[in-house]
């Protein structure tokens, strides 16, 4: 028999943020690997246009109208994923904002709280009804399962003005960790992602300007910004048997850019 543990048909993967960005980019891959896949978003056109352009891999696809910060929303929502798509064997906590200050000392309490709402509370809330669903699975006789959440280079690299959305990136990455240790005896498996200096919505400033473009992109070793179907492949690795073995990681993909 050929080694195939990259092949998911049979698996189904659920990405949230997954409409645009590193999000849509990992479901492209996803579902090009078999998988049939779930994209959660806040925007219902983002959600059309990526559920149309899945589509067309052949899987199932459903897009669902989803605010991670809203407690009770998440926990429908997965509930109705799991109904609808007869289980869920993977979940990566994508969805995310960026809100920043002009410096540490006019950080408002606002701008903390938006981070946390979305960043650190969303990504809780969707881990924890992705291990409920898994738990019962395995409970069933039926284990096994894989987590993931996009945390960003800033949980490790000083992030100037960036303090709130740091705190939050460093703080999923030790959920994860906490979450590997307690359901490794369900077969699930939780890692994070880590990414660098990438081309999205997010970054559109940063990307225009060209001093951020000589000073920091220039230092990437690989010399140019990241793109979200850069992150396809440790999706898929993450979602596939090939990392059966593989829990409680951090996976930092940026070019280089934090060892040079």
């Amino acid at each position: 028999m050929a080694y195939a543990p990259f092949n998911l048909q049979g698996k189904v993967a659920l990405v949230t943020g997954g409409n645009r960005g590193i999000g849509l980019g990992m479901a492209e891959a996803l579902a090009q690997a078999g998988a049939d896949v779930v994209i959660w978003g806040t925007s219902e056109s983002h959600n059309r246009a990526a559920e149309a352009r899945l589509s067309q891999t052949g899987v199932r696809v459903l897009a669902q109208r989803v605010d991670v910060s809203d407690e009770a929303a998440v926990v429908a929502a997965m509930a109705e994923a799991a109904v609808a798509m007869g289980r869920i064997d993977t979940v990566i906590a994508n969805a995310g904002i960026g809100a920043g200050a002009r410096s540490f000392s006019e950080m408002t309490i606002e701008t903390w709280r938006r981070n946390m709402a979305v960043n650190l509370e969303g990504a809780f809330f969707t881990c924890r009804e992705a291990c409920k669903h898994m738990v019962e699975r395995a409970k069933s006789g039926d284990p096994g399962g894989s987590i993931a959440v996009t945390a960003s280079l800033a949980a490790v690299d000083g992030a100037a003005r960036n303090e709130a959305y740091a705190a939050t990136k460093g703080g999923v990455i030790s959920m994860m960790k906490a979450i590997a240790v307690e359901h490794a005896r369900y077969g699930v498996r939780a890692n994070a992602i880590l990414p660098g200096w990438i081309a999205t919505d997010m970054t559109a400033g940063s990307q225009e300007s060209k001093v951020f473009n000589e000073k920091v992109i220039a230092r990437v070793p690989i010399r140019r910004w990241g793109e979200p179907e850069d992150f396809g492949g440790i999706a898929v690795y993450l979602a596939s048997d090939a990392s059966k073995y593989h829990s409680g990681d951090s996976f930092l993909i940026d070019g280089g850019y934090a060892i040079f």
